[in-house]
């Protein structure tokens, strides 16, 4: 007979304990996720909340245009569970970076299912140099639409759902939460454009990144460089551009946060009109400046625009 061994009860309810805080603590791991850019970070945050450690690779007041990832960037990638990125030839670097890190998990497109618009004045613009990051005749910028931004939203919630599907019905329900929150921003961005004449509303910036919000609240934005910051603008149409803001009287001339103001300041010189402050278009704050998040971006971006459109 082999001698029977008794254990205390209650060693055996701290190690049932133990083993069950064990279990639980991994059972509620956060799903690690990387987001492209810092506009897409905050959306994923939005939709995964407590369950999603989000990585960002292009953070705040940075440039996805010119990024380059970095050895440790990629092995943060190659350990993620999901990756998200805007598509649409935004990050041109995305696939070797993928291919790098020997990244094997999902992939979210964010942008699928949206109608993409094409880079104005695509045609007039191919004999001039746009790096390594040409998007060909997309704009990319497709976040600047608020009905992009829920596209991205559920396509982010479906992503979510096949990475961690125990938690599905979180992220759904945050999702609808979130929607609601930019219906809301919709509206009021509408209401805010409202009383400004069609006509008036035109606006110079640096590069063409704010072409979907354009299209959404009948806003002309001109640009003397393309839909990438790597694109250079010709003599020919920064002229071009200095005579049609001295004719039509346009008021609003912005940079944009993450471009060198050197041309806007150059335009402004030319034709009189004092730049009216800086835009947020590929890039949000640091968590303590004016735009930590989209929805704050483009209240902030709406306030800027319609107060310099109306020349106050």
């Amino acid at each position: 007979m082999f001698p029977t061994t008794r254990f205390p009860r209650r060693a055996l309810l701290a190690f049932a304990t133990l083993a069950l805080t064990a279990w639980s603590a991994q059972a509620q791991a956060p799903i690690q996720a990387v987001a492209s850019f810092s506009i897409l970070g905050d959306l994923v945050r939005q939709v995964g909340g407590d369950r999603v450690q989000v990585n960002v690779l292009v953070g705040p007041g940075s440039d996805a245009h010119v990024f380059q990832p970095t050895p440790a960037q990629a092995r943060l990638v190659g350990q993620a569970q999901v990756v998200f990125s805007n598509g649409l030839g935004f990050e041109g670097w995305m696939s070797r970076l993928l291919k790098t890190a020997g990244y094997k998990g999902q992939q979210v497109v964010v942008s699928q299912g949206i109608e993409p618009m094409k880079e104005a004045g695509h045609e007039e613009k191919k004999g001039h140099a746009h790096g390594a990051h040409d998007h060909g005749e997309t704009d990319p910028h497709a976040w600047q639409s608020v009905g992009n931004a829920k596209v991205f939203v559920k396509n982010i919630a479906q992503g979510l759902c096949r990475a961690d599907a125990a938690a599905c019905d979180v992220y759904d329900r945050n999702a609808r939460a979130y929607v609601a929150k930019l219906d809301a921003l919709d509206r009021e961005i509408r209401a805010a454009w409202a009383p400004i004449p069609v006509a008036q509303r035109k606006v110079i910036t640096s590069h063409d990144a704010f072409g979907y919000y354009a299209r959404d609240f009948s806003v002309k934005f001109l640009a003397p460089q393309g839909v990438s910051t790597e694109s250079e603008a010709s003599a020919k149409g920064v002229a071009r551009l200095v005579r049609q803001i001295k004719q039509e009287q346009i008021k609003a001339l912005f940079v944009e946060r993450i471009a060198d103001p050197r041309l806007i300041d150059q335009i402004g010189r030319e034709t009189g009109v004092k730049p009216s402050g800086e835009l947020f278009s590929d890039s949000l704050s640091a968590a303590d400046g004016a735009a930590p998040t989209y929805i704050d971006m483009m209240r902030f971006n709406t306030r800027a625009l319609t107060t310099a459109v109306r020349g106050e």
